[in-house]
């Protein structure tokens, strides 16, 4: 089964990273490839974290300010969004 990265949570990863490195880029690049390591743990474990606040969804806290959501509702693993923890989700009117 294959994992996908939504383009928001491409662009999640991007903002995490580019805020980061601005300080740290070592800890930038830590970071990320620990997104990438604990995304690839639900391609054999896909009910690891919570249900998500969202329909069909998924979280996982893969370090303690951020969060993966994922997709379960097919049979392909989809990285929807890489949220800190202090962010509201879903948003208003969701």
């Amino acid at each position: 089964m294959p994992l996908y990265w939504t383009n928001e949570a491409i662009a999640d990863r991007e903002t995490i990273y580019d805020y980061i490195e601005a300080d740290n880029p070592l800890a930038a690049l830590a970071l990320d490839e620990l997104f990438t390591e604990q995304a690839e743990h639900l391609l054999a474990h896909r009910a690891l974290g919570r249900p998500g606040r969202v329909a069909a969804t998924r979280e996982w806290v893969v370090h303690q300010h951020y969060v993966l959501v994922y997709d379960t509702s097919s049979a392909d693993v989809r990285i929807l969004r890489v949220l800190h923890t202090q962010l509201r989700w879903p948003g208003p009117g969701r």
